[in-house]
């Protein structure tokens, strides 16, 4: 009798087949190993001086272990940081009785919502060479033992410099929005527009706090925006962009599921005029953007290609070519104060997450099908090349 040669089924019932490593065996030495490059990488970002005066402005929902921690490097640099606990993040304004605790400190770590654009706190940045971390994406110790937290900061500054580096710069040019449900949408940029926006600490890739009047993020993974009102700086305050068309979203902060129908948003001159749909996110959607008056405050990218793609909360995906439409309306949403009542940011926030679109700064592709073309940039690959190996590190999404 011939043999019969082994079938696909009989292949899968062996409990021996495989033919990829075991994804769930980690050796407690590589746990150490990975732990401590974490740890590394954020003591390199919050590169506090022995003459610093360090201050927190933190919420009641902090990891109160991360102020422990930072205050531990602190303490290690003969620095002994102060902290103002407000109830929320979500201030609309610098409270009084903390702005003479806030003017005084040379280096502050903030969980609060205004920290990037309340007048004050940017005027002493910008006056007086101030230096802040963000920490929305560290808000528990246990996310120093993730990917995103050991991925290089440096790393993710190439990442974001390569990309700076594909805007053109000596002349207008549409920047294109499409993606497979039929987003079709174009913000017209200009050459002052390009340089306020490009002149942000964040797109010169600087990803530690060691520079006079920076504002970082750790972890380093939201990335600076891709449109934001940088754009206009210097300029008239109310000035709209040339922006128009529609682009469909694939989910929103404060919805359980992401969107089972074709959701639509137009925007109009960075306003969101026309929410297509029948659904009652849809419905929801109209209310909260198109009632609440909602404008584009920025359009959001990640840099860091070990954040786990299709994590949304708290503030819009940040995996590398991940896109999050953040609007402000100009009154809080009722279904966001019942939905995330404790969320990082304002119920008047709202930040609309794609995942696949195509992004064109004229004929220059900065992101394809929700790739981010700088990962392939040759002085990215080669750093890359420094830490490991660079497909793994730069193209191996966690999902």
């Amino acid at each position: 009798m011939a043999f019969r040669g082994p079938t696909a089924a009989d292949i899968l019932a062996s409990k021996h087949a495989s033919a990829m490593p075991a994804a769930d065996v980690v050796l407690p030495s590589t746990q150490t190993r990975d732990y401590f490059q974490a740890i590394d990488n954020m003591i390199n970002v919050f590169a506090i001086r022995p003459e610093d005066k360090v201050l927190f402005l933190t919420d009641p929902l902090l990891d109160r272990r991360i102020v422990d921690c930072i205050s531990g490097i602190c303490n290690s640099r003969g620095v002994f940081p102060r902290e103002f606990m407000a109830h929320t993040t979500q201030l609309s304004a610098c409270p009084p009785e903390v702005e003479a605790l806030v003017a005084d400190a040379t280096f502050v770590v903030s969980t609060w919502f205004i920290s990037v654009n309340s007048p004050l706190f940017v005027k002493l940045r910008r006056e007086k060479g101030q230096r802040w971390v963000k920490i929305t994406y560290f808000r528990n110790l246990d996310l120093l033992e993730t990917p995103q937290a050991r991925f290089p900061v440096d790393l993710v500054g190439e990442i974001v410099r390569a990309t700076a580096r594909m805007y053109p710069k000596d002349h207008d040019f549409d920047m294109h929005f499409s993606c497979p449900r039929g987003s079709d949408l174009t913000i017209k940029f200009t050459p002052p527009m390009v340089k306020g926006l490009l002149s942000n600490n964040r797109w010169q890739g600087q990803q530690r706090a060691d520079q006079p009047g920076c504002y970082v993020h750790y972890m380093p993974t939201h990335g600076p925006n891709l449109y934001d009102r940088n754009c206009f700086i210097g300029g008239d305050p109310h000035t709209k962009p040339k922006m128009q068309g529609i682009i469909y979203p694939q989910w929103a902060i404060g919805f359980p599921k992401p969107f089972e129908e074709n959701i639509g948003l137009e925007y109009k001159d960075g306003l969101v005029v026309k929410v297509h749909g029948k659904s009652d996110d849809a419905r929801i959607l109209d209310e909260m953007l198109v009632d609440g008056e909602a404008e584009l405050h920025e359009l959001g990218c990640g840099f860091n290609p070990k954040y786990p793609r299709f994590k949304a909360y708290p503030a819009g995906s940040n995996a590398p070519g991940a896109l999050h439409w953040g609007t402000d309306a100009k009154r809080p949403s009722e279904y966001m104060q019942r939905m995330v009542p404790k969320w990082e940011e304002p119920a008047s926030h709202q930040d609309c997450i794609v995942y696949d679109m195509t992004v064109k700064a004229g004929n220059t592709t900065l992101i394809d099908n929700g790739f981010l073309m700088a990962l392939r940039d040759p002085q990215v690959v080669e750093m890359a090349s420094r830490y490991g190996n660079p497909k793994e590190l730069l193209e191996q999404f966690v999902e």
